[in-house]
């Protein structure tokens, strides 16, 4: 899949090992029942969704009120639940958050669609650390269910690993991804891999670094060697990994439903990742049922966000070029923008917090939002005011304009259509405020003209002329 040096503040403590049915019920008769349960009444995938979700309650057996779960206990309770999970892949923190209102229990973070949002480049390897943590932390922060971050090849070699996990762990993630890669490359080009022995180093380095932050964070060990080498390779890579450590495997590029089983008896109370390349890759494209039947716990769709998004942007595009707007059908209404964003929320909280102060400013925007609602209703409207308030030191005579100081500037504006903006008159002397009504006269040296004009007789014409937007501007000195 599409790849994405701190600890956290918490004291370290000793994590167990994590055993391969430690994702299940421990006692062996209600699994049994759970299984015989689950062939007997089929589970639909909304309902699924429901289980996951209910799973993190906060609330212990006394009914008493407890903390919201960590990221990590969350995606580790939703691990535990039965039937298949499917997970959209994110870019941003808006993404993710559609993700959440579509009722997802948990999302991934896409290597593939970062760089291409964020960068708009391939995923070659361009996008760094820093870029992949700043981003996953806008996300994390922008939603209340688990995110698994993409942490592609871990930036480097084990040691890097170390930092990506623990910066991961620092950014909120639930769980990591890291697989074998020599260079990120998610395009259609030939994938190489490390060497076995430093794919499961790097897998320890993952689980070394989640120890040493006092984290419980899910690995998700992916690798890429069925393309690379073989499928046999896949699978001694996937037990490899499982054996270090790692908590959830994924085997890339595997071409049928046949390799797809083989790669799921791997360990088979290990949760399996698929992940469903959109795009047509050599992976079968299966329903969530099939998937489960399988043996899959987690489905992934790296693509699907980010490709949508590009083309309706590309449609949005060509509508305004041809002089029309998208169609309405096609794009969320400014009040559905809003509720997805919040608007309400953030209103109600700001309320919480107003003081005197903040109440004579809203008083004040209050006071400008009724005076444009009466300018924009036809009925309300009335013609605009000028007042210019002349200093004392008018009547003291000025020179080089004494002559003409008590005279004034008439100042007419046409529109193109014919119908008059603006016709308005200021103290001749009174220049430095004419570029705010009039910001086309910025340019025209008025006092010159003035002067010139200062033993003209009344009504004189200063200037005639149309601006950039068809409008006539008239300025005569009376």
């Amino acid at each position: 899949m599409a790849a994405l040096s701190f600890c956290s503040s918490s004291p370290p403590r000793i994590l167990h090992k994590q055993s391969k049915s430690s994702f299940f019920p421990s006692d062996s008769s209600s699994f049994t029942q759970t299984v015989g349960e689950l062939s007997a009444k089929p589970i639909s995938v909304s309902r699924r969704f429901r289980v996951a979700i209910n799973s993190t309650a906060v609330s212990d057996e006394s009914g008493n009120a407890k903390l919201p779960s960590s990221p990590e206990k969350k995606l580790r309770d939703i691990l535990q639940s039965p039937g298949v999970l499917q997970g959209p892949c994110c870019f941003d923190a808006l993404s993710a958050k559609l993700i959440e209102r579509a009722g997802f229990p948990y999302c991934i973070t896409s290597g593939f669609s970062i760089s291409a949002a964020r960068l708009g480049l391939p995923n070659k390897g361009l996008i760094s650390y820093g870029e992949m943590f700043d981003q996953g932390q806008q996300i994390t922060q922008s939603v209340s269910i688990p995110v698994i971050g993409d942490g592609g090849n871990g930036f480097g070699n084990a040691m890097n690993v170390k930092r990506t996990v623990k910066g991961y762990i620092k950014a909120g993630f639930a769980g990591i991804i890291i697989n074998d890669q020599v260079c990120c490359d998610d395009t259609k080009s030939e994938r190489r891999v490390v060497s076995r022995e430093e794919a499961v180093m790097r897998i320890k380095a993952a689980v070394d670094a989640r120890r040493e932050c006092g984290s419980d964070i899910v690995i998700v060990a992916q690798t890429d060697s069925r393309e690379a080498i073989s499928l046999e390779e896949s699978l001694v890579r996937a037990r490899a990994f499982t054996d270090a450590g790692a908590d959830v495997l994924s085997v890339d590029s595997l071409v049928s439903r046949e390799e797809m089983k083989t790669f799921c008896n791997v360990y088979p109370l290990v949760p399996k990742l698929a992940n469903m390349l959109e795009s047509g890759g050599k992976v079968p494209i299966l329903n969530p049922l099939e998937l489960e039947e399988i043996g899959y716990k987690l489905v992934a769709y790296p693509i699907s966000l980010i490709g949508v998004s590009i083309q309706a942007m590309q449609d949005a595009l060509l509508a305004i070029k041809g002089g029309r707007i998208p169609p309405p059908g096609s794009m969320a209404s400014v009040e559905e923008i809003e509720e997805i964003l919040g608007f309400d929320t953030y209103q109600e909280e700001e309320k919480r917090y107003a003081t005197s102060s903040s109440d004579r400013e809203a008083s004040s925007s209050s006071v400008y939002g009724n005076q444009r609602v009466a300018q924009d209703d036809p009925e309300q409207r009335e013609d605009p005011i000028v007042e210019v308030i002349t200093p004392e030191v008018y009547n003291e005579p000025r020179n080089p304009f004494s002559r003409i100081w008590s005279r004034s500037l008439r100042i007419k504006i046409i529109g193109r259509d014919g119908f008059e903006k603006l016709d308005v008159r200021i103290p001749a002397g009174f220049l430095e405020g004419v570029t705010n009504i009039v910001p086309a006269l910025g340019g025209v040296n008025l006092k010159q003209l003035m002067d010139d004009a200062a033993d003209e007789v009344g009504g004189k014409l200063l200037l005639d002329f149309k601006d950039t937007a068809g409008d006539r501007i008239q300025v005569f000195l009376e």
